[in-house]
């Protein structure tokens, strides 16, 4: 990506306890695992995938004041991406423990400080990005009160830059709590919203995934449902539909592999690739992350 195509990402940075299961969950006994601690949250996830693109990437978040906190910044700048990281005293930096095997995962979240980012703070961090033209917003921030105003904040602000916007719709169980009328109209506009097949049946109901993209495409101006080993569907107000299928690859760990899926739609999209050309770069990222153990990239 060339000069003056910065992709500011807004939302969780989270440490990840991703346990792969070697059997079936024993409830209420042990069950063998392969577990490892890493960086994680999605906005977190896609920035680094973002940056192992080579593209410029600015990370806007919370953490606490603590180790941990250090410690998912310093991760992140490794791999190239800028940090407009608030810190919060007393405010513990969030986890989750991420319960994964046949391909399927169950999160356990504490978000911690993440509830703590502040509209101010992103409007800051945009202003401080004069190279931006993109704003990549994970739909945590608005799926909880505290850090709502934040996540609406970063929408509204992009909007009045000139930005253009994304939203990933995040997760099934909070969204069905916040209700689908409430959250479509938080996204309303954005440029692209990108759900998975469980949030597009809480946003859209039992349709089919073209069907739902079509209805989804009311809300924002270009939708895709992203459908795991199915491939994904793209649908946008100009009536046009697209479909790919995945690539086939052994399943080891799904942490992050929608976060990926974004990072390589962004890029291509942003990049002025078609639909489907789009479609196919993000399936082949989210294919390398399914292939790992993880939610960010390993190289």
């Amino acid at each position: 990506m060339t000069g003056g195509s910065r992709i500011v990402v807004v939302g969780d940075l989270i440490t990840d306890v991703v346990a792969v299961l070697g059997a079936p969950l024993a409830t209420g006994s042990d069950t063998p695992a392969a577990i490892r601690v890493s960086g994680g949250g999605q906005a977190a996830n896609t920035a680094a995938w973002l940056a192992a693109q080579g593209a410029a990437v600015t990370m806007v978040g919370a953490v606490g004041d603590d180790d941990a906190g250090r410690d998912r910044v310093a991760e992140l700048e490794r791999v190239g991406v800028d940090c407009a990281i608030e810190r919060h005293p007393g405010c513990a930096t969030g986890t989750v423990i991420v319960l994964t095997g046949d391909g399927e995962r169950t999160m356990v979240t504490e978000r911690g400080a993440n509830l703590r980012l502040t509209a101010g703070h992103v409007e800051a961090a945009l202003a401080g990005a004069p190279d931006a033209r993109h704003l990549h917003l994970s739909a945590y921030p608005l799926l909880d009160a505290e850090s709502r105003e934040a996540g609406l904040r970063a929408l509204a602000a992009a909007r009045g830059a000139g930005l253009t916007t994304s939203v990933d719709a995040a997760s099934a169980a909070p969204l069905r709590r916040v209700g689908a009328a409430a959250f479509l109209s938080w996204v309303r506009d954005v440029d692209l919203l990108l759900v998975n097949a469980d949030e597009a049946a809480v946003l859209a109901g039992g349709l089919d995934p073209a069907a739902q993209a079509r209805a989804l495409s009311a809300a924002a101006r270009r939708v895709v449902v992203k459908r795991g080993a199915a491939g994904a569907v793209w649908a946008d107000r100009a009536a046009t539909l697209s479909v790919a299928p995945a690539r086939r690859v052994a399943v080891v760990d799904v942490t992050g592999a929608g976060d990926a899926f974004a990072a390589g739609l962004l890029t291509a999209w942003l990049d002025g690739a078609e639909p489907r050309a789009a479609l196919g770069r993000a399936g082949d990222l989210g294919a390398l992350a399914v292939s790992v153990v993880g939610a960010r990239p390993t190289g």
